[in-house]
């Protein structure tokens, strides 16, 4: 969160108070089922405070899906760069598996909610989703440069990865039961990342 010179410690405490309380009753009422009189209550705030911090819901909105989206940026940037060999990507699918308990109600509002909201989509695409692919593509093209992977067009590689990349983080909810164990998620991680390296298709 980037905080002004103007912003004191209790403001600041306030504000991250009513961001978490956004994240929470956004991925579970959902945006449009959360009023700003739910989002006092639950930070403990009066509702008028709200209005100090910020213009509006929507605002309250933006800032927890940009934040969110910030946070998915750095994940990637270290994991790319933790990555043993450009073959370990079962390594990054398994940290975006184990770390989904964490962060699920982050990654529920940053997915669902861009859906309903043109203007909010277009502004992290613009402003996060296009570096993470940019970040990405580049990674993926020295790989090319050095062999390891086929010369394809290494923006495609970037989308197809980062589409992975998101499916692993809401495996818990989608593919994995809640109750998957360390033992499903590392294969799950394995086979994603097999396919992705090798593809489906029989050696001929």
């Amino acid at each position: 969160m980037r905080l002004t010179q103007r912003e004191y410690p209790i403001e600041v405490e306030t504000k991250s108070r009513i961001l978490e309380a956004a994240q929470r009753l956004f991925a579970e009422q959902g945006y449009d089922g959360t009023t700003t009189r739910d989002l006092a209550r639950s930070a403990k705030v009066a509702e008028g405070t709200l209005f100090r911090h910020f213009t509006n819901k929507k605002a309250i909105l933006v800032e927890v899906v940009t934040q969110g989206w910030v946070e998915l940026l750095t994940d990637l940037l270290t994991e790319l760069s933790e990555m043993g060999s450009y073959k370990a990507v079962d390594q990054v699918m398994r940290k975006r598996m184990l770390n989904f308990r964490r962060s699920q109600n982050l990654m529920r509002v940053c997915f669902m909610e861009v859906q309903f909201h043109e203007d909010l989509r277009e502004r992290i695409q613009g402003e996060v989703v296009d570096k993470m692919i940019d970040v990405a593509e580049a990674f993926f093209q020295t790989a090319i440069d050095r062999g390891v992977y086929r010369p394809l067009d290494p923006k495609i590689i970037a989308r197809v990865f980062l589409g992975m990349f998101m499916v692993a983080g809401f495996s818990e909810s989608t593919i994995l039961s809640p109750e998957a164990s360390p033992q499903s998620m590392k294969a799950m991680a394995e086979g994603i990342a097999d396919i992705f390296l090798n593809g489906v298709l029989a050696s001929a």
